[in-house]
């Protein structure tokens, strides 16, 4: 720690203001910083990372104190909340650290990396009370909330058929850059994938089956570099996705949405589209077409055709002020530690099917026993 005192530290500033406590100063971790800053009704209260000196920079910067560990951060700091954004493989037990203590806290997704771990947060989350909210950020995309909005209408009918894809060409130093990402455990399906299944299931329910084609004959890597996945929803529904990191489209979140401005923005590109029994949907175009009645509801007969509005706002930013309320017990998550689990097992259904070339069928009944 590069504070010697051994009294606890209190934080100084505007008492009403929530103060929280930062893992990580990745990317993610310094995203979240750039956020804490600009907050309102939150501030920066430690930073727990690896003393570095990028990282002691990083927190002498922000005025705070750095600490190596999350136990000791959590005995010397007053804190009312903590961001975790470390590797994944620490998830767990900082999640876990913070329930302990009473902490309320935002993990990055994954929730974990194992079923095990994952389940045994959601279980100590209930009982202690304590909220953990898994940031699945893109569920406050307001192209999202518009999109589940119309599917939820009158409009779009009972829900038939999706179409998704995650097409997009990483470029060969992002694995010269780190070799791992060749190896197993550095394919996009677990890389990518995870974001995708929380939108999938956020706009379309629970998902009761997968089976998988995956191929790695383009970049001949250990890990696939591309997979097409069927998908059978617990509401009848079926869907396909097409995901790939050696595809030369614009038919990704990243690219169509423009959501994040590292990328270039596609305006006319759709990743999903969405079918009901009256009406259809192009995402992110928003681009929603319908029959009038059900009476009028055939293919011989014109659509009706409208372009849902979207306001444009940093979801990210949204996740911070719903974490505030959720820390000052305003709402409950909107993604809580189950829905991260969940999601987990979709993923994990995911990897099943590919080893075993079988459909995999996942038990809601077991998860609910589970956690």
């Amino acid at each position: 720690m590069i504070d010697s005192v051994s009294s606890k530290i209190t934080q100084t500033g505007p008492k009403q203001k929530i103060r929280i406590l930062l893992v990580g100063c990745g990317l993610g971790g310094r995203k979240h910083l750039e956020l804490l800053a600009y907050s309102t009704r939150s501030i920066l209260a430690a930073v727990v990372a690896p003393l570095r000196d990028s990282n002691l920079a990083c927190a002498s910067e922000m005025n705070v104190p750095l600490f190596a560990s999350m136990e000791e951060a959590l005995d010397r700091v007053e804190i009312d909340a903590a961001i975790i954004a470390s590797p994944n493989n620490f998830h767990a037990e900082q999640t876990m650290l913070c329930i302990n203590k009473g902490v309320p806290v935002l993990v990055e997704k994954p929730l974990t990396t194992d079923l095990w771990s994952a389940a045994a947060i959601c279980r100590e989350s209930k009982t202690r009370n304590v909220p953990v909210l898994v940031g699945h950020h893109r569920a406050y995309n307001p192209l999202l909330l518009a999109a589940k909005e119309f599917m939820n209408s009158e409009k779009f009918g009972e829900f038939v058929a999706m179409q998704g894809s995650a097409l997009f060409r990483k470029p060969e130093h992002y694995f010269k850059e780190g070799p791992w990402r060749t190896r197993i455990g550095g394919g996009p399906i677990l890389i990518n994938l995870i974001h995708e299944i929380g939108v999938i299931r956020f706009l379309c329910g629970p998902i009761s089956a997968v089976s998988v084609l995956a191929s790695n004959a383009r970049r001949r890597f250990d890990v696939e570099d591309t997979a097409a996945i069927s998908i059978r929803f617990n509401n009848g529904a079926l869907g396909t996705f097409v995901l790939s990191d050696i595809a030369a489209s614009n038919r990704s979140w990243e690219l169509a949405t423009g959501e994040n401005p590292a990328y270039p923005h596609s305006s006319d590109a759709t990743c999903y589209h969405f079918a009901g029994t009256k009406g259809s949907l192009d995402f992110p175009t928003l681009q929603a077409r319908f029959y009038e009645s059900n009476d009028t509801a055939s293919w011989w007969n014109p659509f009706m055709t409208e372009v849902l509005s979207s306001t444009p706002f940093d979801p990210l930013k949204r996740q911070l002020a719903h974490f505030e309320d959720v820390v000052t017990k305003k709402t409950e998550p909107l993604v809580p530690a189950t829905i991260g689990f969940e999601n987990m097992q979709v993923l994990e259904a995911i990897q099943q099917a590919i080893l075993t070339g079988e459909t995999i069928n996942l038990d809601n009944d077991a998860v609910d026993q589970r956690i």
